[in-house]
């Protein structure tokens, strides 16, 4: 039997409304609770997925990151091979050949100033090595893992030298669209090496004797002081002593580069080093050729052992290169060596009866023709043979009428 709901009970109509009225919200509420439940579960779902997979790339890049780690490993390993075969090359480059007592005093000499920071000038003929020496005392000195800078002076035009030397500012002078190390900068806590010194300008000579003196400069188009700590060592072919008092070279700078001098002599004056010199560059670049076996013939060795060499050691191993390359592979005949002719032999031209400067343009004449035969035509690497600016080639070639 039914239970009926009187008028008078105590819950009425509109209560029971507003209970199902609450009713139908909480069931509102809580179905939106379990869709809202629903949608992060499938978001916590998603979220785990992609866990996953990130843990799975995870664990492939680390794979890759361990195979890129043992060929980093492995490049490093050979970086390390390749610097050391590397340093071995340059060490042979640079390497001074000679049994003779004139060159081993040189070395004794250069050993004896590397641990100093005494200016050195290295004297010579063109082709000697001095360049050699001057590497020589860098690397026996406690500077050796530090910079060493080679500057021609007689290669860079004099309105360039200072820049070069000194640097310069962004807009210093035309064409100076940036700012510019000079070499003095470059060469801070190690060593440079100024060779030909004897052809800077007197107005360059001022300015380089400051940063010997002080170890300051200036960078062309600025106010501000620079400050450096570098070794110089300078080389020279010519007579120092002798264009200082012609007043060509200023005579404070010649003093203070002319502390310690070192001599190199030339090839001629030590010939017990001309065979070790001439194996030498013969194992070099029969080398270099692939060449096994190669030998010089008892002729070519005689020509070798009683040529002068006038352009020292630089000739000589142009001679054997061009021998190696020239020659049939097996061995180095005297017709390979492209050896100047004597002196004898260049006398021919001279006769009695001939005035002093008619003798001496025959001869000037012949030596030039012939050296520049020798370098192809080269005026540059002639001027180096023959100690000489190569713009005086030019003006020896005119001045002789020379035919090339």
């Amino acid at each position: 039997m039914k239970k009926q709901i009187s008028p008078d009970a105590s819950v009425t109509i509109e209560q029971l409304k507003k209970y199902a009225k609450d009713l139908v919200e909480v069931y509102a509420s809580e179905k939106s609770k379990s869709s809202e439940l629903k949608r992060t579960h499938e978001q916590l779902i998603k979220y785990a997925d992609a866990l996953n997979q990130t843990v799975a790339d995870l664990k492939e890049k680390n794979i890759k990151l361990e195979e890129a780690y043992r060929e980093l490993s492995q490049v490093h390993k050979q970086v390390i091979k390749e610097n050391v075969d590397l340093k071995k090359q340059l060490d042979q480059k640079y390497e001074i050949i000679g049994e003779s007592k004139e060159i081993k005093k040189v070395i004794a000499d250069a050993i004896k100033v590397a641990d100093s920071k005494t200016t050195v000038l290295i004297e010579g003929e063109s082709g000697t090595g001095k360049e050699l020496i001057a590497r020589l005392i860098h690397k026996a000195g406690p500077r050796r893992d530090k910079p060493f800078v080679v500057v021609n002076c007689g290669a860079i035009p004099e309105t360039l030298l200072e820049a070069e030397l000194f640097g310069h500012e962004k807009g210093a002078f035309t064409g100076a669209l940036f700012r510019k190390i000079g070499l003095f900068e470059t060469a801070h806590g190690g060593t440079i090496f100024l060779d030909e010194i004897g052809e800077m300008s007197q107005a360059m000579q001022v300015k380089f004797l400051r940063v010997l003196q002080e170890g300051t400069f200036s960078r062309i188009g600025s106010t501000s002081t620079i400050t450096v700590d570098v070794r110089v060592l300078a080389a020279t072919n010519k007579d120092l002593g002798k264009m200082t008092e012609e007043g060509k070279f200023r005579e404070d700078l010649f003093y203070r580069i002319n502390i310690v001098q070192i001599k190199v002599p030339p090839l001629r004056e030590r010939r017990e080093d001309i065979k070790v010199l001439a194996e030498h560059f013969l194992e070099k670049f029969s080398s270099q050729k692939g060449l096994r076996k190669i030998d010089f013939s008892s002729e070519s060795m005689k020509a070798i052992l009683s040529y002068d060499w006038p352009g020292n050691v630089r000739e000589l191993e142009n001679a054997i290169e061009r021998a190696v390359v020239m020659g049939d592979g097996k061995r180095i005949m005297a017709d390979d060596l492209p050896i100047r002719k004597t002196a004898v032999e260049l006398e021919k031209g001279i006769e009695v009866g001939m005035t002093l400067k008619d003798a001496q343009d025959v001869f000037r004449k012949e030596f030039v023709k012939r050296t520049l035969a020798y370098t192809r035509g080269n005026r540059k690497k002639a001027a180096e043979i023959m100690g000489i600016q190569r713009t005086y080639i030019s003006k020896l070639i005119s001045e002789l009428e020379l035919e090339l």
